[in-house]
């Protein structure tokens, strides 16, 4: 055997002896070693990818795509230009300053976002946008869509006097639909009947709309409206257009398009270019509506210039003002300006909120170090029977346990029983101890004071009692050995338990909503306001934007004076 061995020994450092003169170093395998190598060294980083890949995706779905997804909120606007899209360019050219409300073209475009985003039930959703800059804006958009219909009734009633065809589903499939179109949606609607006879199911789904050839460039206007009530009636009724008619803005669009292009019948053939050519011929002597008037007579409210200059405001896709709100500040037609002082109120939660945390922080860590140096000093058996008690809370329901310090804090509760009865209070002067900062602070210290015990106890566990024995045989007194010995081989688990508990606290809101009462609150709990009651999720998320930048800063802050470094969890 080991003759057998010498001699492929012998033979493979010939090989490599023959390449380094001839040229590369070659692996067993007869590839270049360098190559081999890089080869290796990639499987291998490919293999750590892919054991850490599950991690990695849970952390960018459940942390990175939410707090981007919260960025975006913060800044962004579309809903006003993606509602009423005609309106806001041709408002572009007002200028607020005058003291008069827009011109006619402005109303025109106005009344046809307007009529269609009420048929989509999306006028309600601008109103509560626009709520948020100017008070009141939100009743004039919902009131103004239940009446907005009656400008277009005036024109469908005119078309159809002069030809009922145009009351019809099929007249207007036909004028605007292409003809590949109207087959394809015919033989969707024979298979639909004959599966309906023949009680079947059928889950084809409708064919997409298409506009005839010429249609969008001979009648923009119409086409546009049309577009719009196709896509609703097949996306949000599951119907076709050969359904139902149009809805009235469509007749007035067909009113402005064959007044400004009255050849526009030229483009079609057949029965679509006789009835468009008749409605051509006819629309001069329509009785024609003042799109200004109109709309001022639905509601009064649109003649304040004041709303028209908030909508130009705010009509870009991206806007600083949910940022600027979250500071007491406001974005108006006239400039940044502050808020009325009596809703100046996120600096002030924003400073309560920060002070708050860091009392809350500084006595976890008072009423923490001693019971984490009592346990870590202990026999092994005592100390995991403290222990227990330690982690005791966390097996109470967070509710239940914030409910008990209402008992507990009341002016009728145990502890103000407790004084009146030692005579240390008077029984008409209790003490009020919730429904303020300090229940709050109380209630807030107690559910969070593990975590600053077990941070400090892991890492005093790892403290060698030598240390302390051999500074008292040096001459140094109980105190002098504490605080030059010990406590600085502590301050890693300082630092960690406070950064937990100062990042748990900033965010809370559960407790604080249940004792804090008005001066109790914290930041947090107007941010779940937004998001669950007045629905302004752009302001939630600027104010949560800005909460994460304070915590950013405050933790570069730490890393500067203590070091991030210097935390330890043991």
């Amino acid at each position: 055997m080991s003759d057998g061995s010498d001699a492929t020994n012998a033979d493979g450092a010939r090989r490599v002896s023959d390449s380094s003169d001839d040229g590369p170093v070659l692996a067993a395998d007869g590839r270049p070693l360098k190559q081999s190598l890089q080869r290796a060294l990639r499987r291998q980083k490919l293999r750590a990818l892919g054991l850490i890949a599950p991690l990695l995706i849970f952390i960018l779905v459940t942390f990175i795509a939410p707090i981007a997804d919260m960025l975006f909120r913060s800044v962004e606007n579309q809903i006003v230009s993606d509602t009423l899209p005609q309106t806001v360019q041709t408002l572009a050219d007002w200028d607020p300053d005058s003291g008069e409300l827009p011109g006619q073209e402005v109303f025109r475009d106005f009344y046809f976002d307007l009529a269609v985003a009420a048929q989509r039930k999306k006028h309600t959703q601008l109103g509560t946008r626009l709520n948020y800059e100017l008070t009141g804006v939100s009743s004039l958009f919902r009131r103004s869509g239940r009446r907005i219909d009656d400008i277009g009734e005036v024109y469908m009633d005119q078309f159809e006097d002069l030809n009922a065809a145009w009351g019809e589903e099929m007249t207007w499939a036909r004028l605007m639909g292409s003809e590949d179109w109207l087959q394809e949606q015919e033989a969707w609607n024979a298979d639909a009947a004959a599966a309906d006879e023949a009680d079947r199911d059928f889950d084809r789904p409708l064919p997409a709309f298409e506009f005839g050839a010429d249609v969008r460039a001979e009648l923009p206007r119409t086409a546009a409206v049309f577009d719009e009530f196709a896509h609703y009636m097949r996306t949000d009724n599951q119907e076709s257009v050969m359904e139902d008619e149009p809805w009235e803005v469509a007749y007035a669009a067909l009113y402005e398009d064959l007044m400004a292009n009255p050849d526009a019948a030229a483009a079609f053939s057949g029965e679509n270019a006789t009835i468009l050519s008749e409605a051509a011929d006819a629309v001069p002597k329509f009785q024609a509506v003042d799109y200004k008037a109109a709309i001022l007579e639905t509601e009064e409210g649109w003649s304040d210039p004041q709303v028209w200059a908030t909508i130009q405001t705010f009509s870009p896709d991206y806007t600083t003002g949910y940022f600027l709100n979250a500071v007491d500040l406001q974005m108006t037609p006239d400039g940044i300006q502050a808020q009325p002082r009596d809703q100046q109120i996120y600096v002030l939660l924003f400073k309560r909120t920060l002070f708050m945390s860091l009392m809350i922080m500084g006595s976890c860590v008072v009423l923490g170090y001693p019971i984490a140096y009592l346990l870590s000093n202990l026999p092994l058996r005592e100390s995991n029977m403290l222990m227990i008690l330690v982690l005791l809370p966390f097996w109470t329901s967070l509710l239940v346990r914030t409910s008990a310090w209402k008992v507990l804090l009341q002016q009728q509760g145990v502890i103000n029983d407790l004084l009146v009865w030692l005579g240390l209070v008077a029984d008409d002067s209790r003490l009020v101890m919730i429904n303020n900062q300090f229940g709050t602070i109380v209630a807030m210290t107690h559910i969070l004071l593990p975590f600053m015990i077990l941070p400090l106890y892991s890492v005093m566990k790892t403290i060698p009692p030598s240390y302390v024995r051999a500074a008292k045989s040096l001459g140094a007194t109980n105190w002098t050995a504490f605080w030059r010995v010990y406590f600085p081989q502590s301050v890693p688990g300082i630092g960690a338990g406070c950064i937990l508990v100062f990042i748990l606290s900033i965010g809370y809101y559960i407790t604080p909503e249940l004792v804090g009462g008005t001066t109790g609150t914290f930041i947090s709990n107007r941010i779940a306001y937004h998001i669950s009651s007045s629905l302004n999720w752009g302001l939630a998320a600027a104010l949560g934007s800005i909460l994460l930048a304070v915590v950013l800063l405050l933790y570069w802050v730490y890393d500067k004076i203590v070091g991030i470094d210097n935390v330890s969890l043991g």
